[in-house]
């Protein structure tokens, strides 16, 4: 269940108790220092001992363990409770998947309950460890860096999933592309992962901006300016996000569109060659009705001219219908 656990001193790793109440006592005896406990998918019973000991609230600690929630930001009496959803972009498969990360900030510690396999914490913490400095600023630190690291990232898949959209976009409207089959599913299944993305990164936007306005407690007024920033970019994600979604349901139309000229363009020319056919085979059945009184029956050379009827009339037609792109 507990994937890590430390005590950071001015910044820097430090042995603690393996008791969490000790090491939580510990990390509460100095302002230098903050207990980081990091956990994977726990079950109620497991959970039940970090939540006697931390004091969280039954609400986040409900949150924590259903993990089907929404990014959210959420102040308690005795914590700060964030809930992020990291994105995973399969390039095999060309799908978005989404996990979850729960975040308790309180005065002296920090709990991180992941869900998934996503989520790059384990890479995260060693890169803080190795950046002091920030660690020094406590708990809002470690918060500030999982938001970067998350944000960061969704630019990154937003890039993948552009470059997905233009090799499709090409494909579509290339000469055979668009009538390919299975074009409008590829298309909507695309948009679908689009969506996956956005229900990520869209309800995150309130959350950062509530972490970069002052006044929020457990949240260190020097950090602001950081948040401010992971806004920004989720900003960006965002617009792109948008331009993404909005960019797919065009090409969807207009591939609907290219359908509907193609089944007319088919229509016209099945409409063109059904004429070219009528004609002989009207010819053919009036002088197969077998009347007895037709001029034409004596005639030593009605058989040839009935031929070179047909003939002229079949070349007339096809040109005709050649000129006005039916054919």
């Amino acid at each position: 269940m507990i994937v890590d656990c430390a005590i950071y001193r001015e910044g820097r790793r430090t042995e603690g108790p393996t008791d969490l109440s000790d090491a939580l006592a510990e990390a509460r005896s100095a302002q230098d220092r903050f207990l980081w406990i990091g956990l994977h998918e726990p079950t109620e019973k497991e959970f039940d001992m970090v939540t006697s000991e931390f004091g969280l609230h039954p609400l986040a600690v409900e949150d924590s363990l259903s993990a089907h929630q929404r990014p959210k930001l959420e102040v308690y009496e005795d914590s700060l409770f964030a809930v992020l959803k990291p994105v995973l972009y399969e390039p095999e498969s060309d799908t978005v998947s989404s996990d979850e990360l729960m975040v308790f900030v309180g005065d002296s510690f920090v709990v991180t309950v992941r869900h998934g396999a996503s989520t790059p914490l384990t890479d995260m913490r060693k890169r803080l460890e190795a950046n002091p400095e920030l660690l020094a600023h406590g708990p809002t630190s470690v918060l500030y860096a999982i938001s970067d690291v998350v944000v960061d990232h969704y630019l990154e898949v937003a890039a993948e999933l552009q470059t997905d959209l233009e090799e499709l976009e090409a494909e579509v409207f290339s000469p055979q592309g668009g009538s390919a089959k299975g074009t409008a599913a590829r298309i909507y299944t695309f948009k679908r992962q689009v969506l996956e993305f956005r229900r990520a990164s869209g309800p995150l936007t309130q959350p950062m901006l509530r972490l970069s306005s002052p006044g929020l407690p457990f949240v260190h007024d020097q950090a602001q300016p950081f948040f401010r920033d992971v806004s920004d970019h989720l900003t960006r994600v965002n617009e792109q996000v948008d331009g993404l979604d909005r960019l797919l349901s065009d090409i969807l139309s207009a591939h609907l569109a290219q359908m509907g000229v193609r089944q007319n363009d088919d229509m016209r020319k099945i409409s063109a060659w059904a004429a070219m056919a009528a004609v002989p085979t009207m010819v053919a059945g009036i002088y197969g009705m077998n009347f007895e009184n037709m001029p034409e029956l004596k005639w030593w050379w009605a058989y040839y001219a009935v031929l070179i009827l047909m003939v002229v009339a079949e070349v007339g037609l096809y040109r005709l219908f050649k000129r006005r792109g039916w054919l």
